[in-house]
């Protein structure tokens, strides 16, 4: 066993019931490992001294949507592509990563308010949300349209959203690009609802009071083809809207655990084991070669 997997084993370990290590099939918690990454003393020791004190670091994240996170079988564990980053991330520094389930509408105001480390949660970096955290860069994606089976409205682009009802999870880069379009809409304006979770965007969609939900296209295509909901939703569109990157964020005073997590993120992009989480997500589309700092943002 090499170095790497005997860390993260221990990471999983000690990673708290609402969180879990790598999972080794797609779909639910396991023992997976990664790559070949050793455990490394220099990252350990740069990172900040309350958090080595504590022995953890807590990350809050929205586990209602797969395959980037979402909760297991048994409704406590969550899985999937970023709460298994995590325990990679944790593995490399040596230490218990905690994926805390949290409002994701909130979760940023939190982490610079100090109730959280940082937020993992597939949250896309911009400069406005820049002016609250930093962020540690490590995917790439955009926004899909999903309708339900069938697509019974003939929904292919944003402008057929015009006079109908829209469902989306709060606090998201999706509602501020629903109300730029909105402007377009005329004398058919469109009507967006905005709800807590995606979870909860996506009942409104299944349940016929919306015709469309917009969300991340890791998270549209996964609900499009996974069995347990491929027969009610699909793609409006192959279109990505608005490309951005995610960032791992992180209290913009709190430099030294920012910068230690981008030197983690760059071992195991360097190791090949951030490419194999990311194929065993299905993710491998929106892999980046590199980590940085504020790039979605247009910072440096």
């Amino acid at each position: 066993m090499t170095a790497f997997r005997t860390a993260l084993a221990s990471a999983a370990v000690l990673l708290v019931a609402a969180t879990t290590g790598c999972a080794g099939v797609k779909g639910e918690a396991g023992a997976g490992t990664a790559g070949d990454v050793a455990f490394d003393q220099g990252l350990h020791d740069a990172l900040p001294q309350k958090v080595r004190d504590r022995g953890t670091i807590r990350l809050a994240t929205d586990p209602s949507y797969p395959p980037m996170e979402s909760y297991g079988t048994d409704g406590r564990s969550i899985i999937g592509f970023e709460p298994d980053l995590a325990a990679a991330l944790g593995a490399v520094l040596g230490i218990k990563v905690e994926m805390v389930a949290a409002d994701f509408d909130s979760s940023l105001d939190e982490t610079a308010a100090g109730t959280y480390d940082g937020v993992l949660s597939a949250m896309t970096d911009t400069a406005e949300r820049e002016k609250i955290t930093d962020f540690v860069n490590y995917f790439a994606a955009g926004t899909s349209i999903v309708v339900q089976r069938g697509n019974a409205h003939g929904v292919t682009d944003l402008k057929d959203l015009c006079g109908r009802v829209v469902a989306v999870e709060k606090g998201t880069v999706q509602v501020d690009l629903l109300e730029r379009s909105k402007r377009g809409c005329g004398t058919q304006p469109m009507t967006v609802r905005t709800y807590k979770t995606n979870s909860d965007a996506l009942l409104q969609l299944r349940t016929g009071r919306a015709v469309a939900v917009l969300s991340d296209y890791p998270t549209a295509a996964h609900l499009t083809t996974d069995q347990r909901t491929r027969s009610h939703f699909q793609l409006a569109s192959t279109v990505q809207y608005e490309p951005g990157l995610y960032g791992l964020a992180v209290a913009r005073d709190d430099t030294a655990l920012r910068d230690t997590l981008r030197d983690a993120l760059d071992r195991l992009i360097r190791s090949g084991a951030y490419a194999e989480l990311l194929e065993r997500w299905g993710l491998s589309s929106g892999a980046v070669k590199a980590s940085s700092v504020n790039a979605g943002g247009g910072e440096d």
